[in-house]
């Protein structure tokens, strides 16, 4: 029996504090049932949270495991000094003659160095667990944003005739010329733009918590009324469904996948707008995960408005890559899925 790898222990954890999705929960109720070390690292678990169980539910700051993390870090990193600090003051202490004792001193200096193994590796363990404590608070807030987006979205739709947002564009327009304020030049994200534009989604929640790159400038009410699109790729880290065909009534098709995270292929788009673009699909590309959550996986909002966060490219709902287009391996930017089932996210 092969030891469970990291990726699986986290499995574990998440299924029994109830972060799982169904497949999620599928596979690590199989994994419980076919393997003893993982049956034993869920029995235990069990054990340690169910005290949890009598505890009635409250509301949780925004920040609290952010908050929580930080002073615990603080605590560490304090120890590791205060450690530090001893055997510098064993190996600088003076002492006379009469009393030298390499033994007594060797002792000290011995009993210090234990402490500073011990607290390296206890210090490297924990890195680890707040490491991924901060990634799954991440992941949720991610969560949290794309269903505001989703309720906005809805609520869009409901005042406007069931019709959901929308821009006049032509026929072939490009649609990674984001932050474009032009006429002719109308950006995949323009018409997402719609809503913080009219008040329906706050545009700070256009950004991923996990997204490591610079932070936006805060924009006025009266700068967000007056743009047609978002400033620039800082302000939005999520990438939205093609829309590209219409019943004969007006409504949108493909609506099974909203938005995910930022597609990895459009990571690095001109900053040249007037420049053209042109991208050659690699093996490396068709792997690689979305740059919000260290390459991990990405949140995925879908039609019927729950979110998951997925470890691959790939849905539940078809074998169809969110990121890519079906039978396309150069993008130019202005390329449109050809069928209802692919479900195509840009940029």
């Amino acid at each position: 029996m092969n030891p469970l790898n990291n990726e699986q222990k986290e499995l574990l954890f998440d299924y029994c504090i109830g972060l799982t999705s169904q497949k999620e929960t599928d596979e690590a109720e199989a994994l419980i049932s076919s393997n003893q070390e993982a049956a034993e690292i869920h029995q235990k678990l069990r054990v340690a949270i169910e005290p949890l169980g009598s505890l009635e539910p409250g509301t949780c700051p925004d920040e609290l495991v952010e908050n929580t993390i930080s002073r615990v870090q603080n605590l560490a990193d304090s120890g590791q000094l205060q450690l530090r600090q001893l055997l510098a003051s064993e190996q600088s202490r003076n002492v006379g003659i009469q009393n030298w004792s390499w033994k007594g001193l060797g002792k000290r200096l011995a009993i210090a160095a234990v402490f500073m193994v011990t607290g390296s590796i206890l210090f490297t363990s924990f890195k680890a667990v707040t490491g991924y404590a901060r990634e799954k608070s991440r992941q949720q807030r991610c969560q949290m944003q794309m269903g505001s987006i989703y309720q906005g979205l809805g609520n869009y739709i409901s005042d406007y005739d069931d019709k959901a947002p929308a821009v006049a564009s032509i026929a072939g327009s490009p649609w990674w010329k984001l932050g474009d304020q032009g006429g002719e030049n109308h950006s995949n994200d323009r018409h997402i733009y719609l809503l913080p534009k009219y008040d329906y989604v706050d545009i700070e929640n256009f950004v991923c918590p996990g997204c490591k790159g610079e932070v936006p400038l805060k924009l006025t009410d009266s700068q967000i009324k007056r743009l047609k699109d978002f400033p620039s790729r800082r302000y939005v880290t999520y990438s939205f469904q093609i829309n590209c065909r219409r019943t004969a009534n007006g409504k949108l098709l493909c609506r099974k996948v909203v938005m995910a995270d930022v597609n990895p292929l459009f990571e690095n788009l001109p900053e040249d707008l007037p420049k053209q673009f042109r991208l050659q699909l690699t093996r490396a590309l068709l792997t690689l995960n979305s740059i919000n959550h260290n390459r991990r996986g990405q949140n995925v909002l879908f039609g019927d408005g729950h979110i998951e966060f997925l470890k691959s490219r790939f849905t539940d709902i078809s074998e169809d890559d969110i990121y890519t287009l079906q039978d396309t391996d150069v993008y130019q930017g202005c390329e449109v899925p050809s069928c209802e089932t692919d479900y195509f996210l840009a940029p």
